[in-house]
C-alpha cells in the first residue's frame, strides 16, 4: 500500500482550504525503461472527498498527472474540528483512504 497522504485542511470564514499531497508513482505508460521495455500505466483513477462523511468532491485522472500528485480545493460551510476524508483508486486496484480535522 502507497504511503499515507498528507493533509492540511485549513478554516477560513465560512470555508475549509484542504491542501492534499498524494505518495504515487504515476507512470503513464509511455517510458521504457533500460532495456527498452515500455513500464506499464500506473496511476490514480478516481479521488473523492467526503466532509464529515458526505461527500464533496469526485475526481477522475488519467495518466497525464505528475508523480506524487498535489491536489487542493475549497469545501463550503466546513469550520475548526469537522473531518475531511480523501480516498484515492488506481488502475491497479490499489486504493488508500486518509483523514484529517480542520483546524
Amino acid at each position: 500500500m502507497a504511503d499515507p497522504m498528507r493533509i492540511r485542511a485549513q478554516s477560513s470564514g465560512d470555508k475549509a482550504i484542504v491542501r492534499v499531497l498524494m505518495s504515487h508513482e504515476m507512470e503513464s505508460g509511455q517510458r521504457r525503461d533500460s532495456a527498452g521495455k515500455i513500464i506499464p500505466a500506473w496511476h490514480i483513477q478516481e479521488i473523492t472527498a467526503t466532509h464529515n462523511g458526505k461527500v464533496v468532491m469526485t475526481t477522475e485522472w488519467g495518466p497525464a498527472v505528475s508523480k506524487n500528485p498535489f491536489l487542493q480545493f475549497n469545501v463550503k460551510v466546513a469550520k475548526a474540528g469537522d473531518k475531511i476524508s480523501i480516498n484515492w483508486k488506481d488502475n491497479k486496484g490499489d486504493s488508500r483512504t486518509d483523514e484529517a480535522t480542520v483546524s
